[in-house]
C-alpha cells in the first residue's frame, strides 16, 4: 500500500478509509465512463419509463445509501418533471403499504454498497408484492452482492455496477456514496451529463491534494468540540445528514453530530448548541436558497466563538480564502446535488481527524462489533396479502 496523494493523515488505523477518500476523483471519472458506455442500454430501459406521466420514482437505500436518495431527490424531480421520493429501505421494509400506498407505475432506484444488507433485497421484493407494476434500477458497488445477482437476469431490472474499488473496505461509506450518487445523477439527470464529472473530480483533487482542507478540518477538530452541527438546504440537507453520520460512525458515537436544514435548525434543533459546539453550513448554489444559508451562518457566528462556524461554498469573492470559509473551486454554476460530492470530502476529513484524535481506528471504530459494516441482526417478517 502506498501513501495516497496529498497530506491526509495516514497510519495503520486508517489504511482503507484514507485510500477510499483519496481515490474519489479518479473513481468519479471512471463512473462517468461506465455510465457513458451504458448509455444505450440505460436509455432503452429508462426512456419508456420516464416518458410516462404517471411514473413515480422512489430512491431507496439504508443509512448512507438512503442519504444518496435525499441528495438526489430535489434535483431529479426537476430533471424528470415526475414525482420523485426518497424513501429509506428501513422505512419501506417496516411499512411497505404506507410507503407505497399509491399503486402507481414505479421505478425503484436501489442504492447499495454491498447489496447484502437484509433490507436491500427485501425492499425490492416488497415493492414487487405491493405494486402492480414496478421496475428496478439497481446501483451497487458489489457485483457479487445478492441484490445485483438477483436482479441481473430480470427483464424489469437494470443493474448499474460501480467501479470495484468503490466497494469500500473501511467501516464507513465514502467513495461508495459519492460514486452511486454521481451515477444516478448522470443516468437520470439529463441536464447533468456533459463534463460535470471531470469538474467535480478536479475540485475534489484541489481539496484533497494541496493539504489545506486537511489542515482546516484538523484545526476544527483541534477545538475539541463536544457537538458538531451540519446544515444545508434542498439537496444539501441530505448532504448534512450524511456528514453527521460520518462523524458518528468514525468517532464510535463519541462526538455528537446533528444535521438539519438551514431554516429548520431554529425550530428546536438549535437547542443542541453550547460553547463547545462547531457548525458546518453547506451553502447552496441557488441564488434564492443560499440567502437562507447566509442568514444562518451570520446568526451562528453571532452565537458561537470565532472560528467555530464554517461555510462550505462554491461562491467566489466572498472571503472563501479565510479559515472559516472552505472553498469548492470552479463549481459556482453546478447544481447542488453535484456540489454535494466534493463538499462531502470536507465532512469525511473532519470525521477521519476526529476519529484519530480520539485514539480510534477509523477502519474499524467498533472493534467489539456492536455496529457492523454490513448490518446484521435483522429479522425479516412475511407480509401477508
Amino acid at each position: 500500500m502506498t501513501t495516497p496523494p496529498g497530506t491526509l493523515p495516514f497510519d495503520d488505523s486508517a489504511v482503507h478509509t484514507v485510500r477510499e477518500i483519496a481515490q474519489q476523483p479518479a473513481l468519479w471519472r471512471e463512473v462517468d465512463r461506465i455510465v457513458g458506455a451504458s448509455r444505450e442500454a440505460l436509455d432503452a430501459f429508462l426512456g419508456p419509463l420516464v416518458a410516462r406521466g404517471d411514473l413515480r420514482v422512489v430512491l431507496t437505500g439504508a443509512g448512507t445509501s438512503a442519504f444518496a436518495g435525499q441528495v438526489l431527490q430535489p434535483s431529479l424531480a426537476r430533471h424528470l418533471g415526475r414525482r420523485v421520493d426518497a424513501v429509506a429501505t428501513t422505512d419501506l421494509v417496516a411499512d411497505p403499504r404506507g410507503c407505497l400506498a399509491e399503486d402507481l407505475p414505479t421505478l425503484l432506484v436501489s442504492f447499495a454498497r454491498s447489496g447484502d444488507s437484509p433490507e436491500s433485497v427485501a425492499a425490492t421484493a416488497l415493492a414487487d408484492q405491493v405494486l402492480t407494476e414496478v421496475h428496478h434500477l439497481v446501483i451497487t458497488c458489489n457485483e457479487q452482492g445478492r441484490l445485483a445477482r438477483e436482479h441481473a437476469p430480470r427483464p424489469r431490472s437494470h443493474v448499474l455496477l460501480m467501479p470495484a474499488a468503490s466497494n469500500d473496505r473501511g467501516f464507513a461509506m465514502t467513495s461508495s456514496f459519492t460514486c452511486m450518487t454521481l451515477a444516478a445523477l448522470l443516468a437520470l439527470g439529463k441536464d447533468a451529463r456533459d463534463g460535470v464529472a471531470e469538474r467535480l473530480a478536479r475540485a475534489a483533487e484541489s481539496i484533497i491534494e494541496d493539504g489545506a482542507a486537511e489542515r482546516t478540518a484538523g484545526a476544527l477538530v483541534d477545538r475539541a468540540p463536544e457537538r458538531i452541527v451540519f446544515l444545508g438546504s434542498g439537496p444539501l440537507k441530505g448532504l448534512a445528514e450524511e456528514s453527521a453520520l460520518k462523524v458518528l460512525e468514525l468517532t464510535g458515537g463519541t462526538l455528537m453530530a446533528v444535521a438539519e436544514s438551514s431554516l429548520g435548525f431554529r425550530h428546536g434543533p438549535k437547542a443542541v448548541l453550547n460553547e463547545r459546539s462547531v457548525a458546518v453550513v453547506y451553502v447552496s448554489n441557488d441564488p434564492y436558497t443560499r440567502q437562507y444559508d447566509h442568514d444562518i451562518v451570520a446568526e451562528l457566528r453571532g452565537n458561537l466563538p470565532v472560528g467555530s462556524v464554517v461555510a462550505v461554498s462554491a461562491e467566489t469573492g466572498t472571503g472563501t480564502e479565510s479559515a472559516d470559509a472552505w472553498p469548492l473551486p470552479g463549481l459556482g454554476d453546478v447544481e447542488d446535488a453535484a456540489l454535494a460530492l466534493p463538499a462531502v470530502v470536507y465532512a469525511q476529513l473532519i470525521a477521519l481527524r476526529a476519529s484519530q484524535a480520539r485514539g480510534l481506528r477509523p477502519d474499524n471504530p467498533f472493534p467489539s462489533g456492536e455496529v457492523n459494516r454490513v448490518v446484521q441482526g435483522v429479522t425479516l417478517h412475511t407480509l401477508n396479502d
